[in-house]
């Protein structure tokens, strides 16, 4: 088994949430604002109008903003853009993805596909630690607990350790079969898709 499980935390944190908010852009009934401009507009008003403040958000001066606003200034830099595209997103159609939460934490739960490196058990044996392409249903418990722990900042270890309890229960532990206690450790992810 691999002892040192903390890269592999942090890749799966990042996967997640790069997952999540694929799935997320997936649900929008409408298209998010696309020009540097309309996205700086767009994200004001959500600032209750303050240039001053959507500057702090974004990491830019004021007059830089004031630039987008006015049209003088059309194309961002790859940070900039970054950072327009992540807030734009993050405050898009906040009640689409509400019931979509809300949705995968008392009803349908979440899709998981994963490819990654699954420790298991102990080398030699049919449990030893190998790679797999995995896709499931978790279910809304544990959607919630995912969903729940992502947005309070939640650190690797409980992040990761949420995703694996809730893959163990859907595909390693199904029906019982006597590996109830079977420990699941993800490392190495390669890819980590989730659908609501």
């Amino acid at each position: 088994m691999i002892n040192d499980h903390t890269a592999g935390r942090a890749l799966l944190r990042d996967k997640l949430i790069d997952g999540l908010r694929r799935a997320e852009r997936t649900l929008f009934t409408r298209p998010a604002p696309k020009s540097a401009h309309a996205r700086m507009k767009f994200l004001r008003t959500h600032e209750g109008g303050s240039s001053k403040s959507l500057a702090e958000r974004l990491g830019v001066s004021r007059k830089t903003v004031d630039r987008y606003l006015s049209g003088a200034t059309k194309k961002p830099q790859k940070r900039l853009q970054a950072a327009l595209e992540q807030e734009t997103e993050a405050e898009w159609q906040p009640q689409v993805r509400a019931q979509a939460r809300a949705r995968a934490a008392t009803l349908a739960g979440l899709g998981i596909s994963i490819t990654a490196y699954f420790a298991l058990g102990p080398a030699g044996t049919s449990d030893a630690g190998r790679k797999r392409d995995i896709s499931v249903a978790v279910t809304p418990s544990h959607a919630a607990a995912i969903l729940a722990a992502k947005d309070r900042g939640a650190t690797e270890t409980e992040l990761h350790d949420l995703v694996a309890e809730a893959i163990a229960d859907a595909y390693f532990r199904v029906g019982g079969g006597g590996r109830a206690g079977l420990k699941v450790q993800i490392v190495d992810v390669e890819r980590l898709d989730i659908a609501f």
